[in-house]
């Protein structure tokens, strides 16, 4: 069920053998984004539960969802974009059905993050399911 562009990091990740050199393509991911506009992080858009700064900002295009993203920390940002590459473009009556734990289970990162970022990456997803429940 994943998408092309999360396909394409799983295939990344296994040419990838060093966990430094994934932590490093993952930061990557997050430096590619487009910053969030400041005027979008506000307390509306803010993910509680993370350890560090989190904003996400869902909108749903044609049915489909999607959102952008920032943190204040690079990890996080690759991260959220890891999200992005999960979710956007989903149609928003089946996000609910993405099993985002094992999708990422397939890059290993359940085991390589620390409690506090896999606890804000729960964070994370209960926020993209919550609004995508909402509007569904």
């Amino acid at each position: 069920m994943a998408s092309e562009a999360f396909e394409d990091i799983v295939a990344d990740f296994e040419f990838l053998e060093d966990w430094e050199d994934r932590y490093r393509y993952v930061i990557e991911k997050g430096r590619d984004m487009d910053p969030l506009d400041e005027a979008l992080k506000v307390p509306a858009t803010k993910v509680e539960g993370c350890a560090s700064q989190v904003w996400l900002h869902p909108r749903i295009e044609g049915g489909r969802f999607h959102f952008d993203g920032d943190s204040d920390a690079m990890i996080v940002r690759g991260l959220i974009a890891v999200l992005r590459a999960l979710y956007n473009g989903v149609p928003v009556a089946e996000v609910d059905h993405v099993d985002a734990q094992a999708e990422l289970a397939r890059l290993g990162l359940d085991a390589h993050l620390s409690a506090q970022r896999s606890n804000g990456v729960r964070a994370m997803i209960g926020r993209i399911r919550a609004v995508a429940a909402e509007v569904a």
